[in-house]
């Protein structure tokens, strides 16, 4: 099987999580929740978690929010990250009260003597900080130059900004280039890749909506992980945060980079199917909430995309007319009834889950 090579970047700590040098990729979220509403911000940080997002990161809008991300941040069961716009002191201030990286736009804290002097403070804490550079906030002369927003606009943003922060050493560094527009945002990644080796955090902005924003955040983000760019993402929805979470960890384990839970896969139902196959495919995705499994499950609809078609799936079932069957690697291991097929499905998982602790202990 074909392997995605990564692109080299630099490493970089946040609390204990490591952005870059070769580290698995790393998932991201943030809280829409009211940062000064303590019991839910730590609640939404903890559901997170237990998602399975390693970076937490909370808008800080002013020193109340400042004082807030402070309790947060001694709770809290992962790092947190600190968003910080137009205020470069809510920075400073964060930054002592426990921040693990601080997100800025450059554009508009006040120019680049301001930059150096954050740079050289988080540097004396070895605070990590992220260059954030958006389309819909790119300096008036770099529009003119190119014409509007443009891959070559984001990226040249994004390396003056670099420049300031190179002139004092700082090399803290995390870099995004985001725009609403998927191509544009593949085009900025892969020239930025090119040209420099920080580690990046790559995501689709303003996607939208669940299912729309899936689709650019799977097409934006999976594109250029395939080419081996990225080292942190976020799948950008407006939804519940949990969901960014769910779909970052597809499109992970879709491109093979890291398994988290058991890949179902199902065959496309047609007019041989004389089962419910939706339904049944929606009972086993229930089933398969409950394992955390490397394995690959297929479900599959009748004799034809059967065992043959799935020869690849660790663990199967099919349905026929009258009989199902449970197969393992395209080889029939059992036959029962229809009304039996699920059972078997769970029986099966069970074992394989205790030989799995079995290898675990041993």
């Amino acid at each position: 099987m074909d392997k995605i090579k990564r692109k080299e970047t630099i490493p970089v700590k946040v609390g204990d999580v490591t952005i870059g040098g070769g580290a698995p990729v790393v998932i991201q979220s943030m809280t829409n929740t009211n940062i000064t509403d303590l019991a839910a911000t730590s609640e939404q940080v903890n559901r997170l978690s237990a998602a399975g997002c390693e970076l937490v990161r909370l808008a800080v809008p002013d020193q109340e929010a400042a004082q807030a991300f402070a309790k947060l941040a001694e709770k809290s069961p992962v790092p947190l990250i600190a968003d910080i716009h137009f205020d470069v002191r809510l920075a400073y201030l964060v930054m002592e009260y426990g921040a693990a990286k601080v997100r800025i736009n450059p554009g508009n804290i006040g120019g680049k003597e301001k930059l150096k002097k954050l740079a050289l403070h988080a540097e004396k804490l070895k605070v990590p900080i992220r260059i954030g550079v958006n389309a819909g906030s790119l300096e008036k002369k770099l529009l003119a130059k190119h014409g509007g927003v443009t891959a070559a606009a984001l990226v040249e943003s994004a390396l003056g900004y670099l420049e300031t922060l190179e002139e004092t050493g700082f090399a803290r560094v995390v870099v995004s280039l985001k725009a609403s527009d998927v191509y544009t945002t593949i085009c900025a990644y892969r020239l930025f890749s090119e040209k420099k080796s920080y580690p990046v955090h790559l995501g689709v902005t303003g996607a939208g909506p669940l299912q729309p924003g899936m689709i650019k955040g799977a097409i934006g983000i999976g594109a250029l992980l395939s080419e081996g760019i990225g080292d942190t993402i976020r799948v950008s929805l407006t939804a519940n945060p949990v969901e960014e979470v769910r779909v970052a960890r597809q499109i992970i384990q879709a491109l093979g980079l890291k398994k988290f839970f058991p890949e179902l896969i199902s065959c496309p139902t047609c007019g041989r199917c004389s089962v419910d196959l939706v339904g049944l495919v929606g009972e086993v995705e229930k089933i398969l909430q409950n394992y955390n499994l490397p394995l690959k499950v297929a479900v599959m609809g009748c004799a034809v995309n059967g065992p043959g078609e799935a020869k690849e799936a660790d663990l199967g079932i099919s349905a026929g007319k009258k009989h199902g069957i449970v197969f393992s690697h395209g080889r029939v291991t059992r036959t029962v009834g229809l009304g039996n097929l699920l059972d078997a499905l769970k029986e099966e998982l069970e074992s394989l889950a205790l030989q799995s602790d079995r290898k675990q202990e041993g």
